[in-house]
């Protein structure tokens, strides 16, 4: 049956980690979020795949470097979207698959020293948005296209304790551009998660 979780018809979406208690102790966790629309009704949710001991240790001593993979769910739990990373020390990747297996393109870091800056690429690895965030607004993520802002993640405040003691992170991902595509829009939701394992997982410092 096909995934009920069609984003053409969101505007704005809601990433939200979802927090587990072993983290207020210094432990990574395995990645889990929920995905609410503008109401707050939740339209979706994804999930870090690797379970077990071993992932529990590739997790806490390898962080962001590690290979994994993001299964993403519609509402009613059937797959819709899975993102895979391949282990890497340098200029971190993630591959996007729709839920058939066909490669609706890549997250692919880039060097910079002043911004955190990736490029979204289509199957072809041709680039649709270059993305730098600005260093006056660290935690913003503009997907620019030709000179102009088509969609942004920007990583909201979670509250004082929350952020001290977990990386439980909100992410308001906005479609400012209505033409763009189902598979633009969900290259665009999977960045945000890529955002968050590689720019503020806390085994990302």
């Amino acid at each position: 049956m096909e995934s009920s979780l069609v984003l053409s018809g969101h505007k704005k979406l809601i990433v939200r980690q979802i927090h587990e208690m072993a983290e207020l102790f210094g432990f990574e966790t395995r990645n889990k979020y929920a995905i609410l629309n503008e109401t707050g009704q939740q339209v979706g949710f994804a999930a870090e795949q690797q379970k077990g001991f071993l992932g529990f240790l590739l997790r806490n001593f390898l962080g962001h470097w590690r290979s994994f993979a993001i299964q993403f769910f519609d509402a009613e739990r059937k797959p819709t979207l899975r993102a895979e990373h391949p282990f890497r020390f340098f200029f971190q990747r993630l591959e996007v698959f729709d839920q058939s297996g066909r490669s609706i393109g890549a997250i692919q870091q880039r060097f910079s020293i002043l911004s955190k800056r990736f490029d979204v690429q289509n199957p072809a690895g041709m680039t649709l948005f270059e993305v730098a965030s600005p260093i006056w607004r660290i935690w913003t993520f503009p997907f620019v296209h030709d000179g102009r802002t088509c969609a942004t993640v920007a990583k909201k405040w979670s509250g004082g304790l929350t952020e001290l003691f977990t990386d439980k992170d909100n992410f308001l991902v906005e479609y400012a551009d209505p033409g763009l595509s189902e598979d633009e829009r969900k290259l665009v939701l999977a960045a945000a998660v890529f955002i968050d394992l590689k720019y503020f997982e806390q085994k990302a410092s």
